[in-house]
């Protein structure tokens, strides 16, 4: 309850566009994925001070970051007018952030086999929270849906984004926290 209501305050201090319904939905799933992200996050063998701002904050290794990062995928998607699903092609990795984004993806299966070999869920944590900062350096250094972007590269960096919101979806999944289309 108390982490709801410290989501809804936070909801109410942006500016949403959302329905009220579309709202609660958000409010519900940033609290409960907040408070499951930060006792998971941490390694299992070590103390740490429960914090409601740190946990629900939109900055750092926390859920509603990563929560965010995801939604901003989808709305690359909804600007670009393009259903992720029904893309095709292949991926060209031309400047530094793609690389260092498509490496980062391949080590998916790497951390998830860690957490279940060793018993510790922050190491997927950790991984998504790199996952989700080498998207964002790839958000600003490599445009998609701006003019100029021709199309074999808009492509290429849209299979990029749809992979790690697919990527991001999975793990945030086995974590048990929701992954939402729009914030």
């Amino acid at each position: 309850d108390e982490a709801e209501q410290r989501a809804r305050d936070l909801m109410a201090s942006r500016n949403s566009e959302l329905s009220a319904a579309e709202q609660e939905t958000v409010i519900h799933a940033v609290a409960m994925g907040a408070v499951k992200y930060a006792d998971l996050s941490k390694n299992r063998t070590t103390d740490y001070i429960f914090d409601w701002d740190m946990m629900l904050s939109f900055e750092g290794n926390t859920a509603p970051y990563l929560q965010y990062a995801y939604t901003r995928i989808q709305s690359i998607f909804r600007k670009a007018n393009i259903d992720a699903e029904a893309l095709t092609g292949h991926v060209t990795l031309n400047e530094e952030a793609e690389e260092v984004l498509a490496q980062k993806l391949i080590q998916f299966s790497d951390a998830v086999n860690g957490v279940a070999d060793k018993g510790m869920p922050h190491l997927l944590c950790t991984y998504l929270y790199e996952l989700s900062g080498n998207f964002m350096t790839f958000y600003e250094a490599c445009p998609i849906n701006k003019d100029g972007v021709d199309e074999a590269t808009r492509n290429s960096r849209l299979l990029l984004c749809a992979a790690t919101a697919k990527v991001l979806k999975l793990g945030l999944g086995v974590l048990g926290i929701h992954t939402l289309e729009r914030m």
